[in-house]
């Protein structure tokens, strides 16, 4: 993923449903949450801007366990 702007299709970790999310990285590293469309519950999202290599990376997990 690229700096800036931009929309992310993620997969929920509860329910296995493809919805897409908003992501700024012009604000840095970031921790969020989202609600799944479809099972309504809590997505944690964290967002971290490697400098060096000028990427994103787009964690998304349940709390409970790691999915990426």
């Amino acid at each position: 993923m690229k700096l800036g702007a931009s929309e992310q299709i993620i997969t929920c970790p509860h329910c296995g449903y493809h919805t897409r999310v908003a992501i700024d990285s012009s604000g840095g590293d970031q921790e969020f949450f989202e609600d799944c469309s479809a099972c309504c519950n809590a997505i944690h999202l964290r967002l971290h801007i490697d400098e060096l290599e000028q990427k994103v990376q787009l964690f998304v997990d349940a709390d409970d366990e790691q999915n990426y």
